[in-house]
């Protein structure tokens, strides 16, 4: 678990169940399927249902469980997903709130949302290409290896994102 922001940290699901989980006063996003969105839908087949209000997104308190797979191909990664994950992070810095944004390795999901959010809001790659801007993230997240869905995701949409809201950050 990296804190990669004041009081936001990117880690993989042993952080999440190891350190997180027993302290009430973290907000989290569960940036993987397995086995939270299942849990929180109570589906057993090998998806959600697609008419569920849930799908793609179920807020839970503190938590924001994400229908998020690390596919090889950024069709699979709703933007929808990304967005919402964005501003529950926001939000809750902004309330000064500790967040914790995971998936199961803490290295293509979370990680990828991890810099996508400092590219909206903050001035940390302001002017940068995503090629230099991953080359700077990997000093403060070495961890960082994106799958090729999430990779090209963040590739076709880097412009869309950069520096969009950075002076609505609280720091």
């Amino acid at each position: 678990m990296i804190e990669i922001h004041p009081k936001l940290f990117i880690g993989n699901q042993d952080d999440y169940e190891n350190i997180v989980r027993v302290q009430p006063d973290w907000h989290v996003v569960h940036a993987c399927k397995e086995p939270y969105h299942r849990r929180a839908l109570g589906y057993t087949g090998r998806g959600a249902p697609k008419g569920h209000p849930e799908y793609l997104i179920a807020p839970r308190g503190n938590s924001l469980i994400l229908n998020l797979v690390d596919a090889d191909t950024p069709a699979y990664i709703p933007k929808e997903i990304i967005d919402a994950a964005l501003d529950f992070v926001k939000t809750a810095l902004n309330n000064g709130h500790r967040v914790l944004v995971h998936c199961n390795q803490g290295m293509s999901r979370s990680a990828g949302i991890g810099l996508l959010f400092l590219a909206a809001y903050t001035n940390r790659f302001n002017g940068m290409t995503f090629p230099q801007a991953e080359q700077s993230y990997r000093t403060i997240y070495p961890l960082f290896n994106p799958g090729l869905g999430m990779r090209r995701f963040i590739e076709i949409n880097w412009n869309v994102y950069l520096g969009r809201n950075a002076g609505e950050l609280a720091e």
